[in-house]
């Protein structure tokens, strides 16, 4: 059994100064590359959107950014444009030591469906294939830690109880978005899958 470092979408535009920044999320890149050694798997997920992704506001006539709509799969929260695949934005923070990851998820490329969590797109049933590499490396215990905590970090760490892994959420290397009370909210829920938030 290894133990696992999943490392949530410590891109460009979730740092400050990005599309779609969240409030000091370059603090942590530090903390994060200190962390990698101490793990038989490093993961890196990586937020990577085509640009007529239908979670993009601006792709929705008149809608505003943060605006909720219904889409096929459920509601989907409409972003501003972000993580555009092959845009510096959607580049690892330059500080981010990529060199340990043995695997790096793409997420988010289908146009018409969002995808928050590491492991499912937002249909809650299209696998990302990362499931299956853990259960390869003999992998059950997860520690997840990046951007956001309250979207992509929650989804992730839900996700991972779901199929039965042991999660930690490093909260101190995590930041959150916290739009609409949603922190409070994705912590309960967290709490409430058993997942272990230090």
């Amino acid at each position: 059994m290894t133990k696992a470092l999943i490392v949530i979408d410590v891109q460009n535009d979730f740092c400050p100064k990005g599309a779609l920044a969240v409030a000091d999320g370059d603090q942590i890149v530090k903390g994060i590359n200190a962390l990698m050694g101490g793990f038989e798997t490093v993961v890196l997920t990586q937020d990577w959107h085509p640009a007529n992704h239908r979670s993009f506001a601006d792709n929705h006539a008149g809608a505003a950014p943060f605006s909720v709509v219904k889409m096929p799969y459920g509601s989907q929260v409409l972003w501003p444009r972000h993580c555009v695949q092959g845009s510096d934005g959607a580049a690892f923070h330059p500080a981010l030591n990529a060199a340990p990851a043995h695997l790096i998820i793409r997420k988010g490329f289908r146009p018409q469906i969002d995808s928050y969590s590491a492991f499912f797109e937002n249909d809650r049933t299209t696998a990302t294939g990362l499931h299956g590499y853990l259960q390869d490396r003999g992998a059950r215990d997860l520690v997840l830690v990046g951007l956001a905590l309250d979207y992509c970090v929650a989804y992730s760490a839900l996700d991972a109880a779901r199929l039965g892994y042991g999660v930690t959420v490093q909260m101190d290397l995590c930041r959150a978005i916290d739009l609409n009370g949603s922190l409070a909210d994705m912590q309960g829920a967290m709490r409430a899958a058993g997942v272990a938030l230090s």
